[in-house]
């Protein structure tokens, strides 16, 4: 099993997206990125804490290929609208992929 850690959003609204594919183990809301090594959802609400909400996806990569979870994370939101989506809106809310793997981070450009 591999990991996938995606932030697209209200991570309740993320998730959806993800249970239920074919070899896709779990998709839990969780959060990712801050300071605050216990976070809670006030206080990632508030913004204080730098936390992203994620979607945990554990999944077996022989069924469901890393390219795939990206299609359907890329359907699902809208990398360009800057730290929002829809009406919630926020730096906790960002669009980000957090890899977990090497072959995961071949998918990621870091911009200095």
């Amino acid at each position: 099993m591999e990991r996938a850690l995606l932030g697209g959003g209200c991570f309740w609204c993320t998730e959806g997206a993800f249970k239920g594919l074919y070899g896709v183990e779990s998709a839990l809301p969780a959060y990712a990125g801050g300071h605050d090594p216990n976070p809670r959802y006030e206080p990632v609400c508030s913004g204080t804490t730098g936390h992203a909400e994620i979607v945990e996806v554990v999944f077996d990569p022989d069924l469901i290929p890393f390219e795939t979870l990206l299609e359907v994370f890329f359907t699902v939101h809208d990398p360009t609208q800057f730290n929002r989506q829809g009406n919630d809106i926020g730096s906790q809310y960002r669009s980000c992929i957090m890899p977990t793997t090497e072959q995961a981070s071949r998918y990621c450009t870091v911009n200095h």
